[in-house]
């Protein structure tokens, strides 16, 4: 097809309909550099930068958190934000805080576990403590709720060298969690089994907001699902199960070690490992 006067090019061919656009150029990132998001239009220099993470602030101080990446302008031009290479080391200390072992044979997993209410608190344990729990071989899984945890107790059968530590979501008093952890307490396998659990209403709560950029979580109304009103907070889509994994997966993102997490969470955890652990001393 040859050109006319009202199309100046062949309109059928490839890629023109990119032509004349702007294409985004990478920038590495530094404290104090001015850029825009163009989604919300907030503009401010970099603050810092962590685990995915870009925490910028405007000329009245307000801060805000973005993820890395495209989406952003720089002196007029569309940019896509990268944190600059990190030097490579080697770690002498696992994410929990412990000297890390020379390497040897693969532990058997021992009889003894760990259960834990769901996906997202099974993937944060391993993060922090995955290592230290393979050094001594315990395995932990998730439940995907405790209402029956009763019955998931009793089909377990605990008992001399066959712990069980569970880690329960929102355990305070008065609340169904603590109603369904003191039935289990009182059952079978009374001193083999140790129900424990952080007050936060969910696995999430257990990140330190700092982390986030935030001063503290989002208060969300009880008529709300909470992680619908925490990503709704933090201005992300909410709309399905998809939307809230990936949600979780840029605030586990955030985690590096032991140190970015609440201490409740780390001392109840800490004391399950040593639990399942004891008759193996």
């Amino acid at each position: 097809m040859t050109s006319t006067g009202r199309y100046p090019r062949d309109v059928l061919a490839s890629g023109w309909q990119r032509e004349g656009r702007p294409t985004s150029a990478d920038l590495v990132l530094e404290v104090g550099l001015v850029v825009e998001d163009a989604t919300s239009g907030f503009c401010g220099a970099v603050l810092r930068w962590e685990r995915g993470l870009v925490v910028l602030e405007d000329r009245h101080g307000k801060q805000r958190s973005f993820p890395l990446g495209a989406g952003f302008w720089y002196d007029g031009c569309p940019v896509v934000l990268k944190a600059p290479p990190r030097a490579r080391s080697v770690p002498t200390r696992t994410a929990s805080g412990s000297v890390v072992r020379p390497a040897g044979r693969a532990k058997t997993a021992l009889a003894s576990r760990i259960y834990v209410e769901g996906r997202h608190d099974a993937e944060l344990v391993e993060k922090i403590w995955g290592d230290d729990l393979r050094h001594v071989g315990v395995v932990v899984e998730y439940l995907g709720g405790i209402d029956d945890l009763t019955g998931i107790v009793a089909d377990f059968a605990p008992g001399e060298g066959r712990r069980l530590g569970v880690l329960v979501d929102h355990l305070v008093p008065g609340s169904k969690e603590s109603r369904i952890a003191d039935r289990v307490r009182s059952g079978a396998g009374r001193g083999h089994v140790l129900v424990l659990g952080h007050p936060y209403v969910d696995i999430w709560q257990a990140v330190k907001p700092a982390r986030l950029g935030l001063a503290g979580w989002p208060e969300v109304p009880r008529t709300v699902e909470w992680k619908d009103g925490i990503c709704a907070a933090l201005g992300l889509p909410h709309r399905d199960q998809a939307d809230l994994a990936a949600a979780w997966k840029m605030i586990l993102d955030q985690v590096r070690s032991w140190d970015d997490l609440e201490r409740p969470l780390l001392t109840v955890v800490e004391q399950l490992i040593d639990f399942v652990t004891e008759d193996h001393h």
